[in-house]
């Protein structure tokens, strides 16, 4: 089998680390990176043996596939043009600025018979991998918290961490949204730095998910509440814990607790990702995060957005 050539535009923080991937995979060959920052596309190159690119055009019609790894502002075009000249497309998340784009490359990649996939990395985390599906949750609280952080301020805590969990809610109850109430402030940008929104679906399922990027601590925690379990998901460690009732009694009349703790390994969820976006090329599978899921979680985040804007929580504490 050929190899599939690739490439990545934009090798910032997260880029870099999606070419040397390519490059160790034995199915794929990385002919180049790209970025405006002609110093930084050289060193990723040289690195891996490919070329270095300040202007992604050249490389249309030239590539199998592509990871873009640049500003949410350029999703839309830089995917855009992969798609139109014929090669399937890894885009970070969120998948564009507006919904109506999402649709436009979800359409093009339909049209052009490519794969699209949404880069929500938290998805390969083994934690959630290792989640069984048996029952649909009743209740969801999840917590993602961050020390602030200034690379990653084009966009609010919403777009930039809540979106993790909003996709991983969406995947999980697989219903449609009912009612959505959310608060937030902004504290040291101009956007919204913290926020808690509340998700009610139509299958009556409630998630509620807070995300701020100014703790003074990292904590990324998702808990479910199912009929007859309760499972606990550590997402930074990696940690899966089920609780259930179990066969003996704790009271007479009340069965005891009992629990089932998973511990993964430290996997590399970005090389999941990508090996999965290559077996989707090769087999023609849809990916797990496909651009239609893509969508749906930037409709809800763009939703909660709009509510924190109205309610006026753009003033600073």
């Amino acid at each position: 089998m050929n190899k599939i050539k690739c490439a990545v535009v934009g090798t910032g923080y997260l880029g870099k680390f999606h070419a040397e991937k390519y490059a160790s995979l034995p199915d794929c060959e990385l002919v180049a990176v790209v970025d405006i920052n002609e110093a930084a596309a050289k060193a990723v190159a040289e690195k891996h043996g490919a070329q270095a690119l300040t202007d992604y055009q050249s490389l249309l019609g030239q590539v199998d596939a592509v990871s873009i790894v640049v500003p949410t502002t350029l999703h839309h075009a830089v995917s855009k043009d992969f798609l139109i000249h014929g090669a399937h497309v890894l885009v970070e998340k969120p998948i564009t600025v507006t919904v109506e784009e999402a649709d436009e490359l979800i359409a093009l990649a339909k049209q052009n018979n490519k794969i699209l996939q949404i880069g929500h990395l938290e998805r390969f985390n083994p934690a959630v991998l290792g989640l069984d599906k048996d029952e649909k949750p009743l209740f969801i609280e999840s917590h993602r918290l961050s020390p602030f952080n200034p690379r990653a301020n084009d966009v609010s805590v919403v777009l930039d961490l809540m979106i993790h969990d909003i996709d991983i809610i969406l995947a999980l109850v697989d219903s449609d949204l009912e009612r959505i109430d959310a608060s937030g402030t902004a504290v040291l940008t101009k956007d919204i730095d913290i926020a808690n929104a509340r998700l009610v679906f139509k299958s009556g399922c409630v998630a509620n998910v807070t995300a701020s990027r100014i703790s003074m601590k990292m904590e990324r925690k998702m808990r479910l509440f199912r009929p007859s379990s309760y499972i606990s998901v550590d997402f930074q460690n990696r940690v899966l814990t089920k609780y259930k009732t179990g066969d003996k009694e704790m009271f007479p009349g009340i069965p005891e607790i009992v629990n089932e703790e998973s511990v993964f390994e430290n996997g590399d969820a970005l090389m999941e990702e990508i090996k999965h976006f290559v077996h989707c090329i090769q087999t023609g599978d849809n990916p797990i995060v496909s651009g239609e899921a893509g969508r749906r979680a930037l409709a809800t985040a763009l939703e909660i957005s709009k509510l924190l804007t109205q309610a006026g929580t753009d003033r600073r504490l």
